[in-house]
C-alpha cells in the first residue's frame, strides 16, 4: 500500500482563520524545531534558523550573505543583475512570513532579528539597484518592516527588562521613523503617519498600563534640548547610579 502524501489530516485539524497568522512551533521527525504558518489551502513550513526555506545560496548562510561577498569580489560597481534581483525577492518575502509567525508566537527577539536582516537587506538593494523603479518598490515597504522591528524589540523589552526599557526602544524606533522622513523630504508628514501613530499610542499604553512619567532617559533628552546642562548633568548621574530606572 503506498504512503499517503497528502496533507489532510493537517488540514482537517488545524483550521485556518480568514485575516489572521496563525503559527506553531514543533519539532521534525530528526528533532529539529521548525516553523509552519496556515495558509489558505495549506501550510507554509520554515527553519527557525538561517533562510526560512534551509537553503545556503551558493555555499552562503543567507542571499544576501551571498550579495555581499559578491560585491567584495568585484567592487564598489556591482549593480543586481534581473535574476539577482528576482532571488532577492524571495529572501524578502521569505523573511516576511517567519516575521509574521514570530510576532504570532511572541517570539519577539526572533521576529526583530528577521526584521534586522530584512532592513540591512534593503539598505543593500538601494545601494546596489539597478534602477530607481526597483529600489522604490522595495523602499515603499521600509516604514512597515521598521514598524515591525520596533514593535518586536519594544515588546520583547517589556517582557525581559521593563516597561521603562520598553519605552526607551519606542523613543529609538520613534527617531529612526523620523530619520527615515526627513530622507525623503517628507518631515511635515511624520506626526500623520498611521504606523508613527500605532507607536505614540503603544509608548502611552504601557505608561498608563504602568504607571510611569518621562523616564530618565526622557528627562535627559529634554534637558538637552532646552540646553540645561546642569539639570541634565544631575539626571546623567542618576541614570549612572546603580538600581537607576
Amino acid at each position: 500500500m503506498a504512503a499517503a502524501r497528502d496533507i489532510d489530516s493537517i488540514l482537517k485539524n488545524w483550521e485556518y482563520q480568514p485575516g489572521e497568522v496563525t503559527a506553531r512551533l514543533l519539532k521534525a521527525r530528526n528533532g529539529r524545531e521548525v516553523l509552519q504558518m496556515r495558509v489558505d489551502m495549506g501550510v507554509l513550513q520554515m527553519e527557525t534558523d538561517l533562510r526560512p526555506d534551509g537553503v545556503r545560496p551558493h555555499g552562503a548562510e543567507t542571499y544576501y550573505d551571498y550579495l555581499v561577498g559578491e560585491v567584495i569580489r568585484e567592487g564598489g560597481g556591482f549593480r543586481l543583475s534581473k535574476e539577482q534581483c528576482a532571488e532577492a525577492d524571495r529572501e524578502f518575502v521569505q523573511f516576511y512570513h517567519r516575521r509574521l509567525c514570530w510576532l504570532s508566537l511572541r517570539e519577539y527577539q526572533r521576529a526583530a532579528k528577521d526584521a534586522d536582516h530584512s532592513l540591512a537587506f534593503m539598505d543593500f538593494v538601494r545601494e546596489h539597484s539597478p534602477d530607481e523603479e526597483w529600489t522604490l518598490s522595495h523602499e515603499q515597504y521600509r516604514p512597515f518592516v521598521l514598524f515591525h522591528r520596533v514593535q518586536a524589540a519594544a515588546l520583547g523589552a517589556l517582557q525581559e527588562h521593563g516597561p521603562e526599557a520598553a519605552i526607551s526602544e519606542l523613543n529609538a524606533g520613534l527617531e529612526q521613523f523620523r530619520d527615515l522622513f526627513a530622507r525623503y523630504d517628507a518631515a511635515e508628514q511624520f506626526d500623520q503617519d498611521e504606523l508613527v501613530k500605532r507607536l505614540l499610542e503603544m509608548r502611552e499604553s504601557v505608561r498608563q498600563r504602568y504607571e510611569i512619567g518621562r523616564t530618565l532617559a526622557e528627562q535627559l533628552a529634554e534637558a538637552i534640548r532646552a540646553e540645561n546642562y546642569e539639570l541634565a548633568a544631575r539626571i546623567r548621574d542618576k541614570i549612572r547610579s546603580p538600581g537607576a530606572g
